[in-house]
């Protein structure tokens, strides 16, 4: 997604990436406006992108993101989350992606948290992600199913190579 997409109207990526990231986490937490927190929560990935895995940032993100998951009223914020997690290869969130897809009540934050735990091959979870294909909304069941699908034949193909690049979706 180009980052010309991503209203930035308060100048939040002229911040330096530690001030960025609490107007950020602001945001999230506090606004009403669920467009104002959906595009926070992307500028927040950004963040994770320019610091790094090893950098406390991604940690701080990387947590915001399981918040969003937790807390936010909004499907579509949730949504985002769920990419930012899948996208930014946050491995230590697959669990709260797990519950966001068998739990929530969006059936929008279910079926993107089933994609992003297909799309970082979350392989350990796969057990987990079978009972989503019981889910009572069709087009969350056909996204498990797809999903399990497609893990088995990643794990054919690629065997121990059970890694991504997040590269290859951003």
């Amino acid at each position: 997604m180009s980052s010309r997409l991503i209203l930035d109207e308060n100048n939040l990526r002229s911040l330096p990436v530690e001030k960025r990231l609490k107007r950020c986490i602001e945001i999230v937490e506090k606004e009403d406006d669920e467009s104002l927190r959906w595009d926070a929560v992307w500028l927040a990935g950004e963040v994770a992108e320019i610091v790094g895995s090893k950098n406390p940032l991604f940690t701080k993100v990387a947590d915001l993101m399981s918040w969003v998951l937790k807390n936010d009223t909004n499907g579509v914020v949730k949504h985002e989350a769920c990419y930012q997690i899948a996208a930014r290869d946050m491995r230590d969130k697959i669990p709260d992606l797990v519950q966001t897809a068998l739990f929530d009540t969006s059936v929008v934050a279910r079926h993107e948290a089933l994609e992003s735990l297909g799309l970082m091959r979350a392989f350990d979870s796969t057990k987990l992600i079978l009972e989503a294909t019981k889910d009572p909304n069709p087009d969350v069941k056909e996204t498990a199913d797809f999903v399990i699908k497609r893990l088995h034949r990643l794990e054919k193909l690629h065997g121990a190579r059970k890694t991504y690049k997040p590269s290859d979706i951003v």
